[in-house]
This record gives structure tokens, C-alpha cells and sequence, in this order.
């Protein structure tokens, strides 16, 4: 919810969505792309985990018993980004008890949806949002009847199963009314709704496979290690720290870009006035299109923007966008 000030007077970031993440000082926003640049400049060779594992092998006529490898990874962004980001989503956003949408939050959202939010029409659409949300796991059950698998044939979970489950688990929380406390910022109590209407088609008996998978993926998380760690904003120097980190550059210092599978089409972007020094606005496609980000346009890339934001916060930043689910246009009155 607006206004973000830490973003806003540290960075001059006024994107109002979730997640953030900071490497240094570049900034990356939306999850697509941060996983992107997570696994890019964290990458499994180097020790760390990874959420595109390798498929398990797959046997077929004429392969000798080997089995073969199959690239999947692009299946796997397109399923958490056309799938679970967006349809998925609207569904488990329509079980939101309707109180939640006569407090502060709902009235934020509002702004932010372009039109206003009433409590008792969208209370009214939860049965639909019920019958679409049995839709949903009738199309995921038989990719989930057989236990033990993941969602890919992978080994251990990959993105797929980490952004399938983070949406359920959130919707039916939040039809229950967990949660509710932080979202409306205290606006209503924590479990303040009776009973919790996902379960009437998100259960054991309905949908056992994607039951058993929802259960062996939270069991699978348990046995890793917590490297979270917590600080407080206003009393440690990481703002020091921050302003004393070199801006990222990639592994062979030519570009800032994650790679990508076919280099930059430049030609394009240039037919739109897209180019390094111009002032563009980015915004989301679907949301928050009255609150752009704007800045110089440093790099544009087949699937990712950087600018360096117009309103300047308290330490010089490159802030990163993917093109997926963003329109990066010329600013008005912009100069090359």
C-alpha cells in the first residue's frame, strides 16, 4: 500500500507492487525477473540451490534404456507467469472475505484497479470464484495423480511447484480469513471469518493428487535451511553499505543484462523511440498503471528494461523490469 517511503526516499522507486529485490545497487522488480537475475548471479555451479533442476530421465523407443534430458525451462516460466500469475491469481484473489474490501485496503486497491471495489458485489462473486478455483485443480490433477511427483519430472521441486503452491496456500489462508490483520494494515481482526470456503473444493477426497503434492512440497520445504535474516531498517549502516557497493555488472562486464536464449533485436525498439538516454515511463500491464516508474532508459534488452529513475532518492540506482507483464513506452516531452 501507498506510500512506500523506504522505496521511495532510498531508491526513487514509486513501483507499488511485491516483490523488490536489491543486488547492490541495481534493483529488480516482479518475481519473473528476479528469479531470473537470482539465478543468474547465483548460480548452482557456484553452490547455490537452484529452482530449474534438471528433468528426471525420460526413456522412449529407440534411446537404448538411456532415456534423454528434455529443456523445460521455459515451460516452467510460462506456467508460473500466463497460469499461476495471472488466472490463478484472480481466482484466489476472488476469496478474499468481502470485509477485507471496506477497509483502508480495499480503498488502496481501488486506486490501484482503476475503479471502485464494492464489499458486497464482490462477497456475492466468491461462489464463482469457488466454481473457477475447482476449474483450476481439475486441469492440475492428473499432471499430480501419481505420488511423488512434481509438477515437472524433476528431482526436486522447480518454479512450477514454488509458484502453484505459494497461490493456494495463499488463498485458501486468506478465505479463511489468515492474514487479513496484515493486509488491511489492522484494518480488521486476524481469523474474523468463519470457516473456510476453499475447502469445499480444495480437499483430500475431490482432488487427492494435488492434495498429496500440496503436502509433500510444504514437507519437502521443512528439511531446508532458513537463511532469512531479519534487520531493522532505521538502526544498522546498510544504506552505507548499499552506497558503497559498485553497481552489478555481468559475468564478463559487457553487459547488465540477464542473458538471454537470441541476443538483443535493437531494431524494434528503435521504431518506438526506444534507445539508451531517452526518458521512459514502465508500468504494469494489468494494475498500478497510474503509478509508472520513470527514468532514463540505460538498456532494453528481449525481456528486460533498466532505467535510472527521474526522481532521485538518496543513492544512484539502476532500476531492472522485465518486458513480461510491463509496457515500456517514451515518456512525453522526452529528449534523446
Amino acid at each position: 500500500m501507498m506510500p512506500r517511503p523506504l522505496l521511495r526516499q532510498t531508491f526513487g522507486l514509486t513501483y507499488r507492487k511485491i516483490p523488490v529485490l536489491t543486488i547492490g545497487r541495481d534493483i529488480y522488480c516482479d518475481t519473473s525477473l528476479i528469479i531470473e537475475a537470482l539465478e543468474y548471479y547465483f548460480p548452482e555451479d557456484a553452490g547455490f540451490g537452484t529452482v530449474y533442476p534438471r528433468a528426471k530421465s525420460l526413456g522412449g523407443p529407440g534411446d537404448g534404456g538411456k532415456g534423454v534430458d528434455w529443456a523445460y525451462r521455459s515451460l516452467v516460466r510460462g506456467f508460473a507467469s500466463f497460469w499461476v500469475d495471472r488466472p490463478l491469481f484472480r481466482t484466489t484473489t476472488g476469496l478474499i472475505p468481502s470485509t477485507v474490501w471496506s477497509t483502508a485496503f480495499g480503498a488502496d486497491r481501488s486506486g490501484l484497479i482503476g475503479h471502485k471495489l464494492d464489499p458486497e458485489k464482490l462477497g456475492a462473486k466468491i461462489p464463482e470464484n469457488l466454481s473457477n478455483l475447482d476449474l483450476h485443480l481439475s486441469l492440475l490433477e492428473p499432471m499430480l495423480k501419481r505420488r511423488g511427483e512434481w509438477v515437472i519430472p524433476t528431482a526436486t521441486p522447480s518454479l512450477a511447484d514454488l509458484s502453484l503452491y505459494y497461490q493456494l496456500r495463499w488463498g485458501v489462508d486468506i478465505a479463511a480469513g489468515k492474514g487479513v490483520y496484515n493486509l488491511t494494515a489492522g484494518g480488521i481482526g486476524e481469523g474474523s471469518v468463519n470457516g473456510n470456503v476453499a475447502e469445499e473444493v480444495f480437499n483430500k477426497e475431490r482432488y487427492p493428487g494435488v492434495w498429496d503434492w500440496f503436502h509433500a512440497f510444504e514437507a519437502y520445504i521443512c528439511t531446508l535451511p532458513d537463511p532469512e535474516t531479519v534487520v531493522d531498517g532505521n538502526t544498522l549502516d546498510w544504506k552505507d553499505q548499499l552506497r558503497s557497493t559498485p553497481l552489478l555488472d555481468t559475468k564478463d562486464g559487457t553487459d547488465i543484462l540477464v542473458p538471454t536464449p537470441a541476443g538483443d533485436y535493437p531494431s524494434l525498439d528503435l521504431q518506438r523511440g526506444l534507445q539508451p538516454g531517452v526518458v521512459v515511463s514502465v508500468a504494469p500491464d494489468d494494475t498500478g498503471r497510474d503509478d509508472p516508474t520513470v527514468g532514463e532508459l540505460v538498456r532494453i534488452g528481449v525481456e528486460e528494461v533498466v532505467v535510472r529513475p527521474v526522481e532521485k532518492g538518496e543513492m544512484d540506482v539502476r532500476i531492472h523490469f522485465p518486458r513480461l507483464g510491463f509496457v515500456v513506452r517514451v515518456a512525453e516531452g522526452s529528449r534523446l
